[in-house]
């Protein structure tokens, strides 16, 4: 079986691998946190590792996760875009990004029903997480190359307005004040049946603090395939 040279822990040098089809910045647990371990266990993927795993034994759970599965287990700070100048371009920004921003205290995350999908949210309003979020939207969007008019109408379906100005400054409805932390575990549709399972599965996990530390850049090696997380980019802000 030929191996995907995106695979494998941090995937390889960046500058050495083939463009990717998209790339994103997410927000993943520190693949020592206990909770990284527990989403991809539930997911039953590994997106640093670029593997497989086992998922906890509860009825369904394969089907009810097959989504999630493709994307792994983080929240969304830049979403997914095809590069306009290259992989090592955006990866050196992210970096330089990566620069203004400071370590800071995640606030305490709850599994809940998220209009019908199963999710991780915030317990309270984070104005670090916010502003982690909005710019890395805005600081990494010249490297965003526009989708095609079809893909963009279907975007707008239903959109409020501000959800339509974002999508036309930015690419994508759900940004700034319109953004929301999420740590999607399910399909739509799925949340009431995997509800009390989940809260079961990560009730030991969710207490601890941890920090908000790094950006993790993740990419869809080529169209329709699981996104990797390649690089973990620290934030090093002085205090």
């Amino acid at each position: 079986m030929k191996v995907s040279p995106w695979s494998g822990p941090y995937g390889a040098k960046a500058c050495g691998l083939p463009e990717p089809y998209r790339a994103a910045v997410y927000y993943a647990p520190g693949h020592n946190d206990p909770l990284w371990q527990r989403g991809c266990a539930w997911l039953g993927q590994n997106p640093e590792a670029g593997a497989v795993i086992p998922q906890p034994d509860i009825a369904g759970i394969a089907e009810a996760t097959s989504d999630p599965r493709r994307y792994g287990f983080h929240a969304t700070l830049k979403p997914p875009m095809q590069l306009r100048n290259g992989f090592a371009a955006f990866l050196a920004d992210v970096e330089t990004l990566a620069l203004r921003l400071q370590p800071f205290l995640m606030p305490k995350l709850r599994v809940a029903d998220d209009f019908g999908f199963l999710a991780l949210l915030p317990a309270q309003n984070s104005a670090a997480l916010n502003d982690a979020a909005a710019l890395s939207v805005t600081e990494l969007d010249d490297h965003r190359l526009p989708e095609d008019a079809a893909m963009q109408a279907k975007r707008a379906t239903g959109r409020n307005a501000a959800q339509l100005r974002y999508l036309q400054l930015f690419g994508y409805p759900f940004v700034l004040d319109e953004w929301r932390f999420h740590m999607t575990l399910s399909n739509t549709g799925r949340a009431e049946k995997l509800l009390a399972p989940a809260q079961d599965f990560f009730s030991d996990t969710l207490e601890a603090p941890r920090m908000f530390e790094s950006l993790a850049v993740c990419v869809e090696p080529v169209k329709g395939a699981d996104f990797r997380l390649v690089r973990r980019v620290p934030l090093t802000a002085a205090q």
